[in-house]
């Protein structure tokens, strides 16, 4: 099968099943979703979703929270991954989007990578969720889905994976596309275990093709 009858197979799957799909986590504006995805690096959505109400109440916005300390913000955040960095980065972002933003969250990737904590996927995710823009964030569930499916199984690193499929998906559709992998990787595409009968594409993937008789052996 040729590469791109994989993807059109794939798109029209996806947008049959899942036409508007949404990231899980919660968020009021850009400012509460870019501090969500900070907080989620290694990090489950669930627990993040746990944790920013109550983040939230306390530094609303990026003035609120450009004025406390990393050690206030650490009593919020301690549930979860790596706090101490965590609260670091959120109050050293607060403070450049509120000295070099005026406090508005920027849309562009380049100058969302100008903030402390926020790296290229990072970057990609508020981009694309919020503003839109064509561009694909690869966390660890794109990279597993788009190599084991064979959209992107040559690629070598997660950035290898961005180029790929921003280059084979209609630029209106990678916001959606995120999304699609993501929770197919979460829900469906597994890492240890990949639950390939109830998947709708299994019959075009690589990975499964590939490892027929020891998935209907188990």
């Amino acid at each position: 099968m040729k590469l791109k009858e994989r993807y059109r197979i794939t798109i029209e799957y996806f947008l049959k099943n899942d036409p508007d799909p949404e990231t899980e986590l919660e968020y009021k504006d850009p400012f509460e979703l870019l501090v969500a995805v900070i907080l989620s690096a290694q990090c489950t959505d669930k627990r993040v979703n746990i944790i920013t109400p109550a983040l939230m109440q306390a530094y609303p916005d990026a003035e609120s929270m450009a004025k406390t300390s990393p050690s206030d913000v650490f009593e919020y955040i301690k549930s979860c991954t790596y706090p101490n960095n965590k609260a670091k980065h959120l109050v050293g972002m607060a403070r450049m989007l509120v000295e070099k933003f005026d406090s508005i969250v920027p849309g562009e990737p380049s100058l969302l990578q100008q903030l402390p904590g926020v790296g290229r996927k990072t970057a990609n995710v508020v981009a694309s969720v919020v503003f839109h823009k064509p561009v694909m964030a690869v966390d660890t569930h794109v990279f597993r889905v788009a190599r084991r499916i064979g959209l992107a199984d040559k690629a070598k690193t997660p950035l290898d994976v961005e180029i790929i499929l921003t280059e084979n998906i209609p630029p209106k559709l990678i916001h959606h596309a995120h999304h699609w992998l993501i929770l197919h990787g979460r829900y469906i595409c597994k890492a240890r275990k990949p639950e390939c009968s109830k998947c709708g594409i299994s019959g075009i993937c690589k990975y499964y093709l590939k490892n027929l008789k020891t998935i209907n052996s188990r």
